[in-house]
């Protein structure tokens, strides 16, 4: 795939130019008509990133369709931020798809996943306890409720076509997305079945944030009012695991939020895992929390000292590797894990099994016995299969 840059102006009215990044690969696909997607979110890069190609395409005299799509995150999603989407739909002329995750939003999602998680300690599936939160090296937000969602909505609707997926992403964002191609492949645009093929598009790399409300202004889109009112310089989760703390402060400041802001406390409390690394969500706006949930939010903090204390003391040799034990334990290791073990059951307030040496070591030996040779198959396909609960490896 040729990844030779190429520029098309836009005109501001500012200063001279700026430029649409495309690539020969870009000019081809469109050049056969390939389906245009561009997601959005309800944020300024998205809108910013939408204006331009819509202008890019029209002016080039592109024919086949384009849409504009948009992945509902549930509740953990600012309320404007659908109303923005469709305010930029109609702006545009274009078409708004909504697309959701089938079996539920992200805060069900974390909620899942924190149960999985619990039964999986319970049964010696993992020798530490795993986070119910997404990360920014996990980010299983992203990739099973926007694009895994969005690309198997475009690969239905637009058959035997090549679909050209726009995203608004920038590279001043992060040192991540500092080193993100203009246009590469989608697999999850592929499919025999609908005959598709597919790539990612990122026009709008090189923009910096000022271009971006720059050319919102000269193109009279209104704000999303999380920067509008509540001053914050992103959009996405109302209350992200990514965000800065000014963001989370600002989500916190609209009245909306404050239903999943308490939400999102009560797994902290339970699971004794900060939202962030680090940081307690339950410290952005304490004044949103009853003197009984401020009293469980400082007791949980001790509590995940007790279990981080505890699980300090785990020789790495006895973590899984891939989800599997590479040795089984001495019986004095055994012990070891058995005294851990009861430790982080009763900092989180658990209910675990293999809570002695000897059943520690039966356990480790029938998963050795259970665990596939290279190339392989095991009885049990969903044991530590899910790549976000390899964590304590």
């Amino acid at each position: 795939m040729s990844s030779d840059s190429l520029v098309w102006p836009l005109q501001f009215p500012w200063q001279n130019t700026t430029t649409l990044a495309v690539t020969p690969d870009v000019e081809r696909v469109l050049s056969e008509q390939a389906a245009v997607a561009i997601g959005v979110s309800g944020g300024k890069d998205s809108a910013a990133v939408a204006f331009a190609v819509n202008s890019y395409l029209k002016e080039t005299g592109f024919r086949g369709p384009c849409i504009l799509i948009h992945a509902d995150l549930g509740r953990v999603e600012w309320r404007q931020s659908l109303p923005a989407c469709e305010r930029l739909a109609q702006q545009l002329d274009l078409e708004l798809i909504v697309v959701r995750r089938a079996a539920g939003d992200l805060l069900s999602r974390w909620r899942q996943r924190w149960a999985s998680c619990v039964r999986r300690y319970g049964a010696l599936e993992c020798v530490k306890l795993i986070l119910p939160w997404s990360t920014a090296s996990m980010r299983f937000c992203t990739s099973e409720l926007k694009t895994t969602v969005i690309c198997r909505e475009l690969v239905k609707r637009f058959p035997d076509r090549t679909i050209l997926s726009v995203t608004g992403i920038r590279r001043e964002e992060s040192a991540r997305r500092a080193k993100t191609a203009i246009v590469v492949g989608q697999p999850l645009l592929t499919s025999r079945t609908h005959r598709t093929a597919g790539l990612d598009w990122h026009p709008i790399l090189d923009w910096n944030r000022s271009d971006v409300f720059e050319y919102l202004a000269c193109r009279n889109f209104e704000l999303h009012e999380a920067y509008r009112l509540f001053g914050s310089s992103r959009v996405s989760c109302a209350f992200c695991i990514l965000a800065a703390q000014g963001d989370l402060k600002a989500a916190a400041r609209c009245v909306d939020n404050h239903d999943v802001y308490r939400q999102l406390v009560a797994l902290e409390i339970e699971s004794t895992f900060s939202f962030q690394d680090r940081q307690w969500l339950s410290d952005i706006a304490p004044g949103l929390l009853d003197l009984s949930t401020r009293s469980r939010a400082q007791e949980a903090k001790a509590r995940a000292a007790q279990r981080e204390a505890a699980e300090r003391r785990i020789p790495k040799h006895l973590l899984y590797q891939q989800g599997w034990p590479t040795r089984i334990p001495t019986k004095e290791e055994a012990s070891l894990l058995a005294e851990v073990r009861r430790d982080v059951a009763a900092a989180v307030g658990l209910s675990i099994q293999y809570q002695c040496a000897d059943s520690i070591c039966a356990r480790y030996a029938e998963l050795m016995r259970r665990k596939p040779t290279q190339g392989g198959h095991t009885d049990e396909p969903a044991m530590a299969q899910r790549a976000e609960l390899l964590s304590d490896s």
